[in-house]
């Protein structure tokens, strides 16, 4: 919440001001406009790296993002041998589809901040938030959720030029050492930003993410992706009537 208020107040006067002040750097603005919006600097978005104190009683955890479709019995997942690391989750570097699959940190991070460039590998895989496995238990050990915040403070010192904005950045520097790749079945990307993957990949993959702007529920999915959530939805519950989400 503090950072929230933070974020807030080093850019008081709205994105009118910040557009005014011509004495920064194009990119710095942009970022800066960028850290208004409440997809960025809400702390529910945040919320995730808290989650060994929100369930403090629970050694193992399942995150699913609300823009995903389980296709699959998620059971298997619990029986994965984590090796002591902490977050289980599909990388996205390697895989036929080059569009999605050709994520490194330098597709995130900041290389000519040489904060970025001292500290990590800019060709190391990217992996994807949306469907992890968290081992709380390891997490609880290790030092992941301080360092979250203590990267966040320095993008904040930084002009919020330390990444691209959102929590996968970060995520990906707190949990740099942490991570064990799983097979990519259990977590297909980028149905909300691309057409490219076909309605056969995609339905049989055991979970499949609308990640990206393109929601299944709104005028702007991708027509041939759509029925892989609509399917599930009850068009003539109120509620949904109400939303006035689209069948087809």
């Amino acid at each position: 919440m503090e950072k929230d208020q933070r974020v807030r107040a080093q850019f008081r006067g709205g994105s009118s001001a910040i557009v005014a002040n011509n004495t920064e750097k194009p990119y710095v603005i942009a970022a800066k406009l960028q850290a208004l919006s409440p997809k960025y600097n809400s702390l529910m978005n945040h919320i995730r790296i808290h989650l060994p104190e929100m369930f403090p009683s629970l050694n193992k955890v399942v995150f699913l993002d609300d823009d995903l479709v389980v296709q699959t019995d998620l059971s298997p997942l619990w029986d994965i041998d984590m090796n002591g690391k902490v977050n289980g989750a599909v990388v996205t570097c390697r895989g036929d589809d080059k569009f999605v699959m050709s994520k490194t940190l330098k597709s995130y991070l900041n290389f000519s901040h040489p904060l970025i460039s001292r500290n990590f590998d800019p060709n190391e895989c990217a992996w994807a938030y949306g469907m992890n496995i968290f081992d709380l238990e390891a997490w609880r050990k290790t030092n992941i959720s301080q360092t979250y915040h203590y990267w966040l403070e320095q993008n904040l010192k930084s002009d919020l030029s330390l990444w691209q904005l959102g929590t996968l950045p970060p995520g990906l520097i707190a949990f740099h050492g942490h991570v064990h790749v799983i097979d990519p079945f259990w977590h297909m990307l980028g149905l909300g930003y691309q057409e490219n993957t076909s309605f056969a990949d995609a339905e049989s993959a055991g979970v499949i993410h609308f990640n990206g702007r393109a929601k299944p529920w709104l005028d702007i999915a991708f027509p041939k992706l759509r029925p892989l959530w609509s399917k599930y939805i009850n068009f003539s519950d109120k509620f949904i009537k109400s939303c006035h989400i689209r069948a087809s």
